[in-house]
């Protein structure tokens, strides 16, 4: 596609956007509406699409090209994906409007009002890899915000992609949203266009590896909003229960190793040593789970005997200068250390982190309390799982993506991630206000700066 098609990809996106702004709320619901109806309808027809690109993306696997956790995400009727996307639609259509809510309103002068309104950010160039189904949980977000927007899967679910991105056309095609609010692209050729022409695009958000991120991040003027890793920590405190430290450190790394909130390394506290963490890495690896680890923690786990099933082929030691910590394994392979306190479990965390989830086993509520401020991390639990973290757990409906930045949103981006504000002021003075009556000199007036009772704005 030449660039002068993707402008005008880019150009159709802003026009509906800006003619949607006029549109009730209630039609971003029954668009949501409509849009699962031909999902579900058309079924069939998208499983029959992602079995070609499961068939497709496995040869590639087969050949070393694409990596298991790649293939995984892809696969649409893996567990209850599928009835967890058409969910989605429902939750966000039910969610309240993020839009038109006052957060700031005050009366200037007599007759002066002043209001600060949330409204969408504009259109959204959304790039993602693998997952068919972040179609779907983007399109709806997008709509319930009033945001366009415009998608780019991967090479490898481009059969499913084409075929969700239809049912979303039809599904928009039946109501007063254009059906260009929602748009997908093919190519990179296309994503490396539309990264140029920031007077349309308003927001970049990447979904996916590191290596695309930051090509993106490098490669526009745009906003990039996103994450990169997903390398999530647990620290097996001094207090922890043994109970607690079991389930939660399991779930975190076995419930969907491929996840970016899956668990890829575990802090194991001095003191628990011998007790707690024998037993976690018990479970561990009764999972399946592999485990690299220190000296410490190493040691020990050979000490006891007899030695439990499969250690001798899923206990595996650290060894320079692979940087075991600093590593996504997206996988059932998880990093072990040691570590003497709290503050060098936070500490390690901050250096090691992507700053993504974090999570704690303790009793101690001060510890808790502790790490859960001192970790500079979107998200950071206290004996729960770090697969929480998601937006659909959350109650966001869905999620657009992950962010670990510090600015506007952070962790799981739902409906209020995708609004931003406008100021809005209205006169009702006889001859209107100009600025220039109002200062401290003679003959000034004074702002009155008095509170509004205003939950929405009168005009």
């Amino acid at each position: 596609m030449t660039s002068s098609a993707s402008e005008e990809i880019a150009s159709a996106a802003k026009a509906a956007f800006e003619a949607s702004q006029l549109i009730p709320s209630q039609e971003r619901i029954n668009a949501l509406q409509a849009i699962k109806a031909e999902l579900e309808s058309r079924k069939d027809q998208i499983l029959a699409a992602n079995r070609q690109d499961l068939e497709a993306a496995k040869s590639e696997v087969d050949a070393g090209r694409m990596s298991d956790s790649l293939l995984k995400r892809l696969d649409l009727t893996k567990g209850d994906k599928w009835d967890s996307m058409l969910q989605g639609v429902s939750d966000v259509a039910a969610l309240p409007d993020p839009t038109g809510i006052v957060s700031y309103a005050k009366e200037l002068d007599d007759g002066l009002e002043l209001y600060r309104v949330s409204c969408p950010i504009g259109v959204l160039l959304v790039i993602f890899e693998a997952r068919p189904e972040v179609v779907v949980n983007i399109a709806s977000l997008a709509i319930k915000s009033g945001n366009a927007a415009i998608l780019k899967g991967g090479k490898e679910s481009s059969h499913t992609t084409q075929v969700l991105s239809a049912a979303i056309s039809a599904g928009l095609a039946r109501t007063a949203i254009p059906d260009t609010y929602v748009q997908t692209i093919q190519t990179r050729a296309e994503v490396s266009a539309l990264l140029q022409l920031d007077q349309y695009i308003d927001l970049v958000i990447p979904r996916g590896s590191n290596a695309l991120v930051q090509n993106i991040q490098n490669n526009t003027r745009i906003p990039v909003m996103g994450h990169a890793d997903g390398i999530c920590n647990m620290f097996l405190d001094d207090t922890a229960n043994v109970t607690k430290a079991v389930r939660v450190a399991v779930d975190s790394k076995t419930d969907y190793p491929s996840a970016c909130n899956s668990l890829e390394n575990l802090l194991v506290h001095t003191s628990v040593l011998s007790t707690v963490w024998p037993e976690v890495a018990k479970a561990l690896v009764a999972a399946g789970v592999q485990l690299l680890c220190d000296e410490p923690t190493l040691k020990a786990l050979t000490t006891i005997y007899p030695p439990p099933q499969n250690f001798s082929t899923h206990l595996k030691a650290i060894t320079p200068p692979f940087d075991a910590y600093a590593t996504e394994h997206l996988s059932l392979t998880l990093s072990v250390t040691v570590i003497p306190s709290l503050d060098a479990a936070i500490k390690f965390i901050n250096a090691h982190s992507s700053h993504h989830t974090d999570s704690i086993v303790t009793e101690n509520d001060s510890a808790a309390s502790a790490f859960c401020r001192g970790v500079d991390s979107a998200g950071t639990f206290v004996n729960a799982s770090t697969r929480f973290a998601d937006g659909f757990r959350y109650g966001f409906g869905t999620e657009v993506g992950i962010s670990t930045g510090r600015i506007h949103a952070r962790g799981p981006v739902g409906l209020d991630g995708l609004v931003s504000y406008k100021y809005m002021m209205r006169s009702q003075g006889e001859r209107g206000h100009i600025a220039s009556e109002f200062g401290t000199g003679e003959g000034k007036k004074a702002f009155k700066h008095k509170d509004i009772d205003a939950r929405s704005v009168p005009f």
